[in-house]
């Protein structure tokens, strides 16, 4: 399989292999999204030393591992019994001592918040590792990646201890766009129009290895029915139960947050959040964070209201397709798919993943607006009793505010004269509670265009699904 996108992160990685220092790299981002691929794919497989840490293994059993892992790289003939981890990097360093190589020695370690079990010595000893060995030398790549990216802030990147500003290089691993889906699937020889990958974003996201399990022979609706109605043990079913388990401790309290978030298309503050679990203080701030850095949740400003006044929305598709149509329907039903697709409910929940996804797009909208070099800021807006609402608000440093409606149709969407009188009612609204001076207008985001949107003066730009690409 090809490397496809990931540019920056390319770039970013040569200037490390290149540079006339030992680099520490951290590789971060959710589960599933593609860091032992890139690391994989970039190094071409060929490492001075690579391991991958084991979940729920024993503090032992990863050290026998890593054992195995010096035997394979030194090529002895036997794996030593390491004790504890200052043992294990210790040898590390012999090994990497006798290496004749010109150029970085390469040392990639994954899954590294799975070898951090309780009292495991690992921390300490990495420190040892970094400080007193390899930071001395200008011939060391470390390369350490792991899904439980909560882990990888605290244990590593925020590290007050002997770690504490060691690192050199961070990269924060992203979701796919719709642009980068697009190449993916046109690699695995999946020629989709833009609207039906738009279909299969709002479901999969921008999750590399979800689109990994795709059959390119079937249809999209084939190819949903099969990933998750086709069984109990249908691959993307299942793969729920794994999902928060596997990144963070005592999962339950983040399943309910999420699953409360999903109950609600506009979201949630952090006040109503904490009255709906019944906790709040420290707890829940960590909560919020750890699933904000993972991707799960995004916290969007409201406009005049700054950050205390933050709404909490589900802007992982994947789980709110879960939520919407898998833990509701308990029993896997082959062929549910084919039977809802076109249905009324299935339109409604389109409306609201198309204006998710626009939000995750924010950069694509502005470029189309022919402002990405400007400085903006997004927000959302509810007015004060609830009679109007703008989930997305563009305010530009020029003095301009878009204030952008967001409809996802078949066929080009049709204003009318009642839905025109209904927007220029909510910008008056809007100028009267905000009090803005600057100049008010409204933008369309739609799939195929407004028809009618020469007939509008209120239509200051109509922006197409084909731009977000």
């Amino acid at each position: 399989m090809q490397l496809i996108g990931r540019e920056q992160e390319r770039k970013e990685l040569e200037k490390c292999l290149n540079s006339q220092r030992s680099e520490f790299v951290v590789i971060y981002g959710r589960r599933r999204i593609g860091k032992t691929f890139l690391i994989r794919k970039f190094f071409d497989d060929k490492f001075d030393f690579s391991f991958v840490g084991m979940h729920n293994y024993a503090r032992q059993a990863q050290l026998d591992d890593f054992a195995k892992a010096l035997k394979k790289y030194s090529g002895n003939k036997y794996a030593l019994n390491l004790k504890n981890w200052d043992e294990a990097f210790e040898q590390l360093e012999l090994l990497l001592e006798k290496k004749k190589k010109i150029g970085k020695k390469v040392v990639f370690i994954d899954e590294m918040p799975w070898i951090d079990s309780r009292r495991s010595d690992f921390i300490p000893a990495l420190e040892k590792f970094w400080n007193s060995w390899a930071a001395f030398r200008d011939d060391i790549m470390f390369v350490c990646c792991g899904s439980s990216t909560s882990w990888i802030i605290d244990k590593i990147l925020k590290n007050r201890g002997g770690l504490y500003n060691r690192t050199t290089m961070q990269i924060y691993l992203r979701p796919f766009t719709l642009g980068e889906t697009k190449l993916y699937l046109e690699n695995i020889k999946c020629n989709w129009d833009d609207f039906q990958i738009a279909q299969c974003y709002m479901i999969l996201g921008g999750v590399p290895y979800y689109y990994s399990l795709l059959e390119s022979k079937e249809s999209l609706v084939e190819n949903v029915d099969r990933l998750f109605f086709s069984s109990k043990n249908a691959v993307l079913r299942t793969e729920f139960s794994e999902l928060f388990a596997a990144l963070f401790p005592n999962y339950e309290k983040y399943a309910d947050i999420i699953k409360l978030l999903s109950t609600r298309q506009e979201g949630f503050t952090r006040t109503q959040i904490s009255e709906k679990q019944g906790f709040g203080g420290s707890e829940l701030t960590k909560i919020l964070d750890n699933l904000e850095r993972c991707d799960f949740i995004t916290g969007y400003v409201k406009t005049g209201g700054g950050n205390k006044n933050k709404i909490y929305r589900i802007c992982d598709f994947y789980t709110l397709f879960y939520y919407r149509f898998i833990e509701k329907n308990a029993e896997a039903k082959p062929g549910y798919w084919q039977k809802v697709f076109n249905s009324t409910k299935i339109a409604v929940w389109q409306g609201y993943s198309f204006e998710l996804l626009c939000l995750l797009h924010i950069s694509q909208i502005e470029k189309a607006l022919g402002i990405s070099g400007m400085v903006t800021t997004a927000s959302t807006w509810r007015s004060k009793n609830n009679e109007a609402q703008i989930d997305l608000v563009i305010e530009r440093a020029d003095r301009i505010i878009h204030l952008c409606e967001m409809k996802f149709s078949k066929n080009n969407f049709v204003l009318t004269k009642d839905y025109e009188k209904k927007l220029r009612d909510r910008a008056a609204i809007f100028e009267a509670e905000t009090g803005t001076k600057f100049a008010v207008n409204t933008v369309f985001i739609t799939t195929y265009g407004v028809a009618n949107a020469q007939n509008y003066s209120i239509i200051s730009k109509d922006i197409t699904l084909e731009m977000l690409f």
